[in-house]
């Protein structure tokens, strides 16, 4: 069984890399290549190129290195061609992943779309993209099979494979001891992103605000854990804050979760993985003005956060660009520490998302694309 897959940034690794173990119970000789990132190695995943092609880019910066980008999927492209895999899985990155699924489905091998655009938030003309592109599309919530269905798309929800990976049950004082943080106090772990334009937009204020909510409350500490690649950038951010209690680690982001009391969050997948280890948070998002100004209205919902869209309501509050300032995610950062009856329901509310994203979706991934492939 050989497969071609692509999965781009640092969630799209760990997706790609959850799903591909399931395959391999179901394939034990199974040969996948293309485009991954370290978690996807780690599961015998042979990379052409690094997953890090995609990940380092924001709207702007990726119009800047577009030529890079087309010659790294033409490439691609052809050499998957060449390899005639029994079918090719594009995990998220819909912007590159769209443009080489329809080529390689012109070329005769089938292809599906792991993680359904959010056509259901602001991006509802990419229906007639996924149809184009993808022979199946394999779906993290349990409401997108419907919305594509109804548009003669083939879906299958499978769950979240964070979800299944995620414990239950969250050992916090074993993650703190494994990071070698105190096990007592209260502890926020800072999530900037993985993105360099994440870093250069957020992590400024995220710093700002801790900074802030150490000032109002002198016992609080905090843990950042640094994604692949951004710890130079990081760097300057960090010597800004010299007496900040602050305790940086290089990836590790689910035992920071798993170790903090709340969260500073950068909008995306962490959002979803905070809820999964039943934190609360602080939801942050900055972009460029221009990029801001080309998004603007384009939203057709009222939430941005995942935990926020599945529960239908603002359960965590969001700041986005001019509401993203340090002091008003420290406010709401400190709030969570002062409410404990809202801590709870919002935890509760986590809990029963968690159960409904637990789908053994390793499983489900490995039955569609039987499924796909068998009808070939």
């Amino acid at each position: 069984m050989k497969l071609g897959v692509v999965a781009g940034e640092a969630s799209g690794d760990l997706i790609a890399s959850l799903m591909l173990a399931g395959l391999r119970e179901r394939w034990p000789a199974l040969q996948a290549f293309g485009m991954g990132g370290p978690e996807m190695d780690a599961q015998g995943f042979t990379s052409w190129w690094p997953s890090s092609k995609l990940g380092i880019f924001g709207y702007l910066e990726a119009l800047m290195n577009l030529r890079e980008l087309l010659a790294v999927r033409k490439q691609l492209g052809t050499r998957l061609i060449e390899a005639r895999p029994a079918a090719f899985v594009g995990i998220d990155a819909p912007d590159f992943n769209f443009g080489l699924e329809k080529r390689l489905r012109a070329a005769g091998i089938k292809t599906v779309h792991f993680v359904c655009p959010s056509i259901w938030a602001w991006r509802a003309g990419r229906v007639k993209t996924i149809k184009a592109a993808a022979d199946h599309v394999l779906c993290l919530f349990p409401f997108e099979p419907e919305l594509l269905h109804a548009h003669g798309i083939a879906a299958t929800y499978v769950g979240h494979p964070l979800a299944d990976k995620i414990p239950l049950q969250v050992d916090q004082a074993g993650a703190r001891a494994r990071l070698k943080l105190r096990t007592e106090g209260e502890l926020v772990a800072l999530l900037p992103g993985s993105r360099r334009s994440e870093i250069r937009y957020i992590a400024p204020t995220m710093l700002a605000a801790a900074a802030l909510m150490q000032r109002a409350r002198p016992g609080l500490r905090f843990v950042l854990p640094a994604a692949p690649g951004m710890r130079t950038l990081l760097a300057p951010l960090l010597a800004a804050h010299p007496d900040l209690p602050l305790d940086v680690v290089e990836g590790r982001s689910h035992e920071a979760l798993a170790a903090c009391d709340t969260a500073l969050v950068t909008s995306g997948t962490a959002t979803l993985e905070a809820a999964l280890f039943g934190r609360p948070m602080v939801v942050a998002y900055k972009v460029h003005r221009l990029v801001a100004w080309r998004l603007r209205g384009r939203n057709e919902l009222p939430w941005v956060a995942l935990p926020n869209v599945l529960a239908r309501e603002f359960l965590v509050p969001e700041l986005l660009q001019e509401q993203c300032t340090p002091e008003a995610l420290a406010a709401a950062g400190l709030a969570w520490f002062d409410d404990p009856a809202r801590r709870a329901r919002v935890q509760a509310a986590f809990a029963a998302q968690h159960e409904l994203l637990r789908q053994d979706c390793a499983k489900r991934c490995a039955d569609a694309i039987a499924q796909v492939v068998a009808a070939a």
